[in-house]
């Protein structure tokens, strides 16, 4: 920090960095950091220049107003809503009519000038730019001042330009800002504003969004998160409109794979653009039909802001000494004749302030145990659970109507909601995706919140007592009643290693970065089937005869409502195909991400002719069965000239996830396979859809669930790679009983003497055939003794629900005391 530069009104991004925050606020710090150091590695920051805090504590002075400010503010109570609404409206009025000191007016003209020199543009009204406000306190350890004060958009003329100045200046004491310095214990005068007079960029005809380096809902690190929308930024931030979601893993982006390993469709209704209009500087317009029917960013534009987001955490956290993950802002500059470069450029900068702070040493796990009426779902931020009586409140104006401890339910909210959102026990809005404002908020004061309800302020009444719950993947939902629920505290240091490996079975590729985190060595299990039917819902070969059906829909109503219903969940992909091989790559790539680098084990799809029949459109493939428990699924179904084709969009999927994505810690696994023959088959059909035994470490396994398995163990041995024990299945097939008939539920027993016998041989014959095998089974979840007897028996491995694993470790820890067994660090 230069001390020649401590009384000047303007400095602009060249003359400033991360150390001037007493100067610029943090905002400006970090725009003239990234715009000095990493222009240098490609990222582009649109040129500006910052009114310092300086300029700001001499129009207080100049305008001879702080006394009043003062005496405003007296006896300030923040938990009088209306007393806080009502001081802050004076506050702004008061700053917005002061006298504005005649030589900062001049400095601010000459260089809006200087500005609109330099893109060449003519005329002093000629230039757009975008006026930000920047706390001099921003992004503080403990205290993030980020979001609270305004920004004014396309802002054109010295006029203008000094307006939205005033405006910026006044918003240092709106509503929340006033009740957040209060709570943190700052004087409401020890922080100042700067303001970032910057070039904009015209996203308004492209797009703009958010990233942050760091997975928002858990503080998964390994994860850069994007979001996306078409036109300015400010709906995404307003909660307007839900932006489309992309995440990317880092270790194998840094290794130049293309790590794209979700991609998520937002709204495709409305944009903000440029207003020429009275004296409107932005407005809302309609999508236009090209824009509906694709990503908003296309795979190299999410790669390279990927890219960019890696750079700027990096350089942050070598500037401060330790991990410091960050929250950007981006734009794309239009593309045409009197728009833009058609380039992508960061806006913003700042450090991440939730997970950054949390302590990881301890593990959280919220679950509910009791069922309720589901009254709407949306998007989950956080892990949680809170309950309560509902207020439902639709306007700022009723805010005082609000009591600590009750639900918030309410259509959208901004900055003036945060003085009853910290008291809340949970927010509910029927608006909003992953980074607007009730998000941001809800995660910094770590309450459960659901937003993008839809209807939330219309299903929940005034005073009912409900639950939201976010504890249950993505999909956030609010149940009626006050439903029990617990939360298991896990100390990560306590928990021992072990010989055994103790792995998980997963299936929610949204909840494999939060359970990535639980001490484990793996999946042992991640099951297809979960991902086809809640990330596609379409039957395979319906994809794979789209134009046909689009041709029979002509004369059939039944497939033209098929038809209709693909188009809509297919929307951005003409071609169908890819989309079944895109969402099955994504979804196991989420999940072999979240717990990278160790073994993830996927099985290849195993559903049953009636599962597959009710996936859209499977009603005209799907043969009936009287018994499909046992009939056509698994191996038997792959190389079937019926379904071969289906099999071949699932290697190829699988294929994108390990060469493309670059995650090669995936290992695949055959269900039901009856015969040595057919896994024969098997395999070498894999082999030509692109997925080769051995190479590039591709490990194929074979599940042992039928007793064929385990009597014929040494030849499949020579087939496969390994073995994972279906211990629900083989207890079936063993027993001879339908594992879903209540009316012999009574002798469905794991722990029977036979399955017993059976699992205790093929642990042995894989020992003496040098094969690795586990058990991705119910039984060592539900039963402690079950586990003791596999750990007795030598197995390498057992996957288990992620809810068990941890006290499943202990209990084989101690096993493995006691039998001598040493682990290896």
């Amino acid at each position: 920090m230069a001390k020649d530069n401590e009384k000047k009104f303007i400095l602009w991004f060249n003359e400033i960095g991360i150390r001037d925050v007493p100067l610029v606020g943090g905002k400006n710090a970090s725009l003239g950091e990234m715009y000095q150091k990493l222009h240098s590695r490609g990222i582009q920051v649109p040129n500006g220049f910052a009114i310092t805090a300086y300029a700001y504590r001499y129009f207080l002075k100049y305008a001879g107003i702080e006394d009043e400010i003062k005496k405003i503010l007296k006896n300030l109570d923040t938990s009088n809503i209306e007393g806080l609404m009502r001081k802050g409206r004076e506050v702004r009025e008061t700053i917005v009519h002061a006298e504005f000191p005649p030589d900062l007016t001049q400095a601010i003209y000459t260089n809006y000038d200087k500005l609109a020199e330099e893109f060449a543009l003519q005329g002093q009204d000629a230039v757009d730019v975008a006026i930000r406000s920047s706390a001099t306190a921003e992004d503080l350890p403990d205290a993030s001042f980020a979001g609270q004060q305004d920004t004014y958009l396309n802002i054109r003329g010295r006029m203008s330009v000094l307006d939205a100045c005033r405006k910026c200046f006044a918003s240092l004491f709106t509503n929340r800002a006033i009740s957040y310095r209060h709570d943190k214990g700052f004087g409401q005068f020890d922080v100042s504003l700067s303001i970032a007079v910057q070039k904009m960029v015209r996203s308004d005809s492209a797009y703009s969004g958010v990233i942050f380096s760091i997975d928002t809902e858990t503080g998964f690190k390994d994860a850069v998160f994007i979001t996306a929308a078409y036109g300015l930024g400010e709906n995404v931030v307003q909660g307007v409109v839900n932006p489309d979601e992309y995440y990317v893993f880092k270790p194998t982006l840094k290794q130049g794979k293309r790590a794209i390993v979700s991609r998520k469709v937002g709204d495709r209704d409305i944009k903000m653009a440029y207003s020429m209009e009275d004296d409107a500087t932005v407005k809302n317009v309609p999508i236009t039909l090209p824009e509906r029917h694709r990503y908003v960013l296309t795979d190299d534009e999410i790669l390279q802001l990927a890219e960019w987001a890696c750079i700027i955490e990096e350089h942050y956290s070598k500037e401060s000494g330790y991990f410091k993950p960050m929250d950007i802002e981006w734009a794309k500059d239009g593309d045409g004749v009197n728009v833009g470069t058609g380039k992508l450029f960061i806006v913003q900068a700042r450090p991440e302030t939730i997970h950054s702070r949390k302590d990881l040493k301890t593990y959280e796990n919220y679950y509910l145990v009791q069922e309720g009426d589901l009254l709407v779902s949306g998007t989950a931020v956080g892990t949680k659970v809170g309950q309560g009586e509902a207020n439902v409140i639709h306007s700022t104006i009723d805010m005082g109507k609000f009591k600590k401890g009750q639900v918030l339910v309410t259509s959208m909210t901004d900055p003036d909601w945060e003085p009853i959102m910290k008291i809340a026990a949970a927010i509910v809005t029927n608006k909003g995706g992953r980074t607007c404002h009730a998000a941001i908020v809800s995660r910094e004061l770590g309450i459960p919140c659901v937003i993008g309800t839809g209807k939330g302020d219309e299903v929940i009444k005034p005073g009912m007592e409900v639950t939201v719950s976010c504890c249950e993947g993505e999909t956030g939902n609010v149940y009626k009643g006050l439903l029990k629920y617990e939360v298991e505290k896990i100390d990560l240091e306590d928990v021992p290693k072990t010989r055994t490996r103790v792995m998980m079975n997963v299936g929610m590729p949204e909840k494999a970065f939060a359970q990535g985190m639980i001490p484990n060595d793996g999946v042992g299990l991640a099951r297809e089937e979960f991902i086809i039917n809640s990330h596609i819902g379409i039957h395979p070969l319906a994809l794979l005869d789209y134009a046909e059906l689009k041709d029979r829909a002509q004369s059939d109503q039944k497939i033209a409502g098929v038809v209709y219903k693909i188009d809509q969940i297919t929307s951005v992909y003409d071609d169908k195909r890819l989309f079944f091989i895109d969402k099955l790559a994504e979804g196991v790539s989420r999940i072999a991400a979240g717990f990278y680098p160790n073994d993830v084990i996927v099985r290849l799809s195993d559903f049953k002719t009636n599962e597959y029949e009710n996936l859209l459109g499977g009603y005209l493939y799907e043969p009936q069965e009287s018994n499909p428990m046992i009939g056509w699924r698994g191996a038997s179904r792959y190389y079937d000239k019926n379904f071969m084709r289906a099999f071949e969009l699932e290697c190829l999927a699988l294929h994108k996830a390990r060469s493309e994505v670059g995650l090669n810690n995936i290992k695949v696994m055959v269900p039901f396979c009856r015969t040595p023959e057919e896994g024969r088959r098997v395999v070498d059909l894999m082999k030509q859809f692109g997925l080769t035994q051995g190479e590039d470490g591709l490990e194929i396994y074979v599940m042992c669930e039928i007793p064929s398995n385990v009597i014929c163990a040494d030849q499949f041995a020579d087939i496969f790679d390994g073995f994972s024990i279906g211990s629900n299945d083989l207890t079936q097939l063993t027993l001879g009983l339908d594992r879903d008939s209540s009316l012999v539920s009574h002798l469905y027993d794991e722990r029977n003497d036979a399955v017993k016998r059976l699992i205790a041989q093929v642990i042995k014959t894989a020992k003496e055939k040098k094969r690795k095998i586990g058990i991705c089974g119910q039984a060592p979840s539900d039963f402690p003794e079950f586990a003791e007897f596999l750990v007795e028996c030598g197995i390498d491995s057992m996957s288990l629900i992620p809810d068990t694993v941890i006290r499943t470790r202990l209990l084989v820890a101690k096993k493995e005391k006691a039998l001598g067994i040493k682990v290896e660090n």
